[in-house]
């Protein structure tokens, strides 16, 4: 039972890393909110999902940027804004370590392929097939 509850609040510590991803975040103010010490927030939350906090909002701002990169046709500079980062340069190395490229090569390779007929699921699959999948369309 104390684990069951343990749980639920290392699960509304990583949702509010989640939902406040953009914003500067710490490690005791995440802590704080999920009602735990910050060592014993920072070692459950390894334990449990094989990274720490820090890793986890890393790897979701590079994960949002990615995706920014692609669909969106902002700066690298606004992206790196939007996604939580104040220093382009901590950006660029923390993008090109994640994904082993800077973001403005991955941005050209990905738009290059994009020329490319059918390269895409998105744009090989109509949009209201794809809804009618999804089961957005009301029947």
């Amino acid at each position: 039972m104390a684990t069951n509850y343990k749980f639920k609040r290392l699960n509304a510590g990583r949702d509010f890393i989640a939902d406040n991803y953009q914003a500067p975040l710490s490690l005791s103010g995440i802590a704080k909110y999920s009602n735990m010490s910050p060592y014993h927030f920072l070692r459950v939350f390894k334990d449990t999902y094989g990274e720490t906090p820090n890793e986890f909002l890393i790897r979701l701002r590079v994960e949002k940027a990615k995706k920014m990169l692609i669909t969106e046709n902002l700066s690298v500079s606004e992206i790196c804004e939007k996604v939580g980062y104040i220093s382009l340069g901590s950006f660029s190395s923390l993008f090109l370590k994640q994904v082993g490229m800077a973001p403005t090569l991955y941005r050209r390779k990905l738009w290059a392929l994009s020329t490319e007929a059918y390269r895409f699921p998105s744009q090989a699959i109509p949009a209201c097939y794809a809804y009618h999948f999804l089961g957005k369309l009301a029947n």
